[in-house]
């Protein structure tokens, strides 16, 4: 006889909420299990005569849920593969199918292990939120795990209900990721025990009171109703994909729709700096003003292709979050990375490992692909780099600063002997040899000149504030007192 294992939901209540099947099913067998005593139906079947063996002493046991949940559905397997001639029942609150880790366990387990699992559904505490929260679930609807939940999965125009409560840490955990969409007093109901009489407890507080009630327990849920406030929306990347939308279309914005890549590309490259200059600023709100736009930019691109039909920026979306995972195999893929140094050399294989099975191109050398629109001094960088990959490269920095002399020497020649295009040619030379001293002392030239740059700002408002101190213009001052205070600035900034 092959070994099985017959699953029961013994509802949300007591005995009332159980189905004529599932107690002729424990009325029938002696090796009956309980994943918990704590259900308002055992007591009524203990007056039945029906008893358990309750696994309630696991959760005082074990550090965590899963180890119970996995400790229990081990168990239970143990059970019937020793006595395959007797039925074993293992009976579940609510539903089997509904919020019962150990059910999924045994479902994935069993056959493997050649038992055979039965199963006999149950009232789920779901049936009693419809009914006495008085929400139709076809109206949209969503069940959440209080003990898993992120931001990502609240949508506020759906109803919500967020089950196992367990106590106040969880229900801490769950009001501080809730206020991440809603405002710290929105209302939200707390129901517990729904359905069994009694012990219902139906309640509506603020968001932050959460945390603050009297009891908590596996029979506690929370519902937040369902709400087209676009209010509640406002953080969330589908609302502003919405909104781009709407001010591209028919009905819109007349400036958004005129807009094409060419008109705007100019827009973008603004955007992206104001954003570098919030950064260099390390201004917070700033960034947060400016890095919103960035993503602006990145959506109206989206947005024109999508009318097109040719991509829609969640395939953006896509190509980016493929990139990330198969690009760094040292996270997702199993292997490892020492350092830095070694993650980007993982970054520059699988890019071209990518590339490779995209079918692109093979490229005609190994400078193709930096952007010919990348100011000079990232992209003397960055060709400085990949010729560096391949060895092509000074041996230490001793070479550079040995050619930078040299570069200096041709610009002094040429700036007393030759034309002004010379100049020109020998003052990039110059600049190109400093770059390869940059990337050896792993210093990014455009990071570094742009710290010069703000340094010498600062070092000259000084020299103006002492200007505007003594009441003089800059034609009424000599350069050795303006160069006095030059060095008082380089003291004091």
């Amino acid at each position: 006889m092959k070994p099985s294992i017959t699953i029961v939901g013994l509802g949300s209540g007591g005995e009332d909420q159980l189905t004529l099947g599932t107690l002729k099913v424990l009325e029938q067998t002696s090796r009956r299990f309980l994943r918990t005593a704590d259900h308002p139906a055992v007591a009524d079947l203990k007056l039945r005569g029906i008893a358990f063996e309750a696994y309630d002493r696991l959760y005082e046991q074990l550090d965590s849920f899963e180890e119970v949940y996995e400790t229990i559905a081990s168990e239970l397997l143990a059970e019937a593969a020793d006595r395959p001639e007797e039925t074993i029942v293992y009976a579940v609150p609510g539903h089997p199918m509904v919020a019962e880790r150990t059910v999924q366990l045994l479902r994935e387990r069993a056959p493997a292990a050649g038992i055979e699992l039965k199963l006999l559904g149950g009232e789920s505490f779901l049936d009693q939120a419809f009914t006495r929260l008085g929400f139709d679930p076809i109206e949209g609807f969503q069940l959440l795990d209080a003990g898993d939940l992120t931001r990502e999965q609240i949508r506020p125009r759906l109803h919500t209900v967020i089950g196992q409560v367990y106590d106040v840490y969880t229900a801490s955990e769950v009001k501080l990721t809730l206020m991440n969409v809603y405002p710290d007093d929105y209302p939200i109901i707390v129901g517990q025990a729904l359905g069994v009489e009694g012990q219902e407890n139906i309640r509506r507080v603020p968001l932050y009171e959460l945390d603050r009630l009297e009891s908590y327990g596996n029979l506690m849920l929370i519902y937040i109703a369902a709400s087209e406030d676009d209010g509640l929306r406002r953080r969330s990347f589908e609302r502003l994909h919405e909104i781009v939308g709407i001010l591209r279309s028919p009905e819109g914005c007349p400036w958004d729709r005129e807009q094409t890549h060419l008109s705007i590309r100019r827009n973008f490259i603004e955007e992206t700096f104001e954003a570098i200059e919030a950064i260099d600023l390390d201004d917070p709100d700033g960034m947060k003003e400016e890095f919103g736009d960035v993503i602006l930019q990145v959506l109206l691109h989206s947005q024109m292709e999508e009318e097109t039909g040719s991509f829609d920026v969640y395939d953006v979306l896509a190509e980016l979050n493929d990139k990330l995972i198969f690009r760094h195999p040292h996270v997702f893929g199993g292997e490892n990375a020492q350092d830095a140094e070694e993650a980007l050399k993982n970054w520059e294989q699988m890019k071209a490992e990518e590339k490779k099975r995209k079918g692109a191109p093979e490229r005609q050398s190994l400078l193709d692909g930096i952007p010919k629109d990348l100011p000079a001094l990232p992209r003397a960088h960055k060709v400085q780099k990949k010729a560096a990959s391949v060895g092509f490269d000074w041996p230490d920095l001793d070479g550079v600063f040995d050619k930078i002399e040299e570069e200096l020497e041709e610009l002094k020649r040429a700036v007393r002997e030759e034309s002004l295009e010379r100049q020109k040619d020998e003052l990039g030379d110059l600049l190109f040899a400093v770059v390869n001293a940059s990337r050896f002392i792993k210093a990014d030239p455009e990071e570094a000149l742009a710290g010069t740059n703000r340094k010498f700002a600062e070092r000259f408002k000084y020299i103006e504030k002492q200007l505007r101190i003594s009441g003089r213009t800059f034609g009424e001052t000599s350069l050795i007192e303006m160069e006095e205070w030059w060095q008082e600035a380089k003291e004091r900034l």
